[in-house]
């Protein structure tokens, strides 16, 4: 009986993403949303600007356009990232309004490489202080990112780059499959969002449907109920970012969204009609 309590605690929570969000991420979280251009959790985003939570930071290899609109919705205090723009279109109006102009207000960064911040994530996974690797050379981040350093090899006395370990309060990942008792299955391009998962303390997972089994797939990835806190049922929940075997990359809003962002009035308008008001 005692085995089975302690396993129903562990289980991850199904409920809706209004819950999830409510419950799971506060004012002043550190949120890594993760997803490399497949599998962005879009709405997940857009749920925590609608609960207008403020004074995060936002963790992210590539910021992409969901974090455009939670810095332009004033959501965000700090941003860690490692590359900053609209893929294959350009760069993110919001956020360089934010960083230039203090608009809506100041935010503070921290740039890395996408192997940095890799490493960085992975290594508080591993539960581990920092990340190693052999980058950040050839460029200035170790002068302005002051959790970056150099350090000598105790094996080969070669000159390698640390990163700190970081642990995000809340990990926010989407998925194509989840099973009742909260585990879930995701496959295609999955970036780092295991490691994220791991690397977090809490961790939401958005996905595009709860099954009664789990069907294996080549190349996906198992994450079991017991590391995760929240499992909601969001159809379209990565829009406009794809999923595998569900739906395309909206190649069109991508392009719609650099003139959408250029002009503050008209971002405004945007995110009351398709976001605020939704």
């Amino acid at each position: 009986m005692e085995a089975s309590l302690l396993s129903l605690a562990s289980m991850a929570r199904i409920c809706s993403l209004k819950e999830a969000i409510n419950a799971f991420v506060h004012d002043g979280d550190s949120v890594a949303a993760e997803g490399f251009s497949h599998l962005i959790p879009f709405a997940a985003g857009h749920e925590i600007i609608r609960q207008r939570l403020r004074d995060l930071t936002l963790i992210r290899l590539t910021p992409d356009l969901i974090y455009d609109q939670m810095i332009g919705a004033g959501c965000a205090r700090k941003m860690i990232f490692s590359w900053a723009g609209n893929p294959g279109v350009g760069l993110s109006p919001r956020f360089r309004d934010a960083t230039e102009n203090g608009w809506p207000h100041n935010i503070e960064i921290e740039e890395h490489s996408h192997a940095g911040l890799t490493a960085a994530l992975t290594a508080a996974a591993a539960g581990l202080p920092f990340g190693v690797l052999l980058g950040y050379f050839g460029n200035d981040l170790c002068k302005h990112t002051k959790t970056i350093a150099p350090m000598t090899c105790p094996f080969t006395g070669r000159e390698v780059m640390t990163v700190r370990a970081i642990r995000p309060e809340v990990a926010i990942i989407h998925a194509q499959h989840a099973d009742r008792q909260g585990n879930v299955l995701l496959w295609g391009v999955t970036g780092i969002q295991k490691e994220v998962v791991l690397a977090a303390k809490r961790a939401i997972v958005t996905v595009e449907e709860i099954r009664e089994k789990l069907e294996p797939r080549p190349n996906s990835i198992v994450l079991p109920s017991r590391i995760l806190t929240a499992v909601a049922q969001v159809p379209q929940g990565a829009r406009p970012s794809y999923v595998m075997d569900y739906y395309e990359r909206d190649d069109t809003f991508y392009r719609e969204w650099d003139a959408i962002s250029q002009d503050r009035e008209r971002f405004q308008n945007w995110m009351r009609k398709n976001v605020e008001n939704c």
